[in-house]
């Protein structure tokens, strides 16, 4: 009980988030294969035990950055969202939030992307999951009862509404598009796509 006490009475934030800082780094480079206390301790600039007053072991500390980023991911991705816009301005908020937080926040994205398919990416579709059934499924309910879209399974509506904005940050993050040609993405280009999505899930 003691060690606690002393532990959260001299917490440094600046450590704190620095630790965080290059956890995420390393992953997002290496992956969870070589990622350690002690390499992490090493890049961080602090004691491997500096690390152990924060969290109780490599498992903890990734499991608190998932929790954390993905309230915060969240927040962003419904920042200026609401469940009863009209289907298109409300998908278009989405495309822009979920455009921005992935060009503003690369390495997270990647640290997110190399820890999805692990047991710490189970626990980060659990976080998401209840957000995400409360706002997008009130937000497609508001526009079926609107008849703006016809009835159809998440999975296709998702495919179709999402993928193409996946797909054009993918291009643009590797710099190049079908066949090896130089690509930057644009609000033109983001446009264009969007309106055949809309044309696509809309009924006419």
């Amino acid at each position: 009980m003691l060690t606690y006490f002393c532990a959260m009475r001299y917490r440094d934030e600046n450590k704190v988030q620095n630790i965080k800082a290059r956890a995420i780094e390393m992953i997002a480079k290496e992956g969870l294969e070589n990622f350690g206390i002690n390499r992490l301790a090493k890049a961080a600039g602090v004691s491997p035990a500096t690390i152990y007053i924060y969290y109780k072991d490599k498992e903890d500390l990734i499991s608190t950055i998932v929790k954390e980023e993905t309230e915060k991911w969240i927040a962003y991705l419904f920042k200026g969202f609401s469940p009863e816009m009209s289907f298109e301005e409300g998908l278009w908020v989405q495309w822009k939030n979920r455009s921005d937080h992935a060009f503003e926040y690369k390495e997270l994205n990647q640290f997110m992307e190399k820890i999805r398919n692990t047991a710490f990416g189970e626990r980060f579709l659990h976080g998401i999951s209840d957000e995400m059934r409360k706002h997008m499924g009130s937000f497609l309910q508001h526009a079926k009862d609107n008849n703006e879209v016809d009835e159809m399974p998440l999975e296709v509506y998702w495919a179709v509404a999402f993928a193409p904005l996946y797909t054009l940050i993918r291009f643009h993050q590797e710099g190049r598009s079908i066949g090896g040609r130089s690509f930057t993405i644009s609000e033109s280009v983001m446009r264009q796509t969007f309106e055949r999505v809309i044309k696509a899930l809309k009924k006419s």
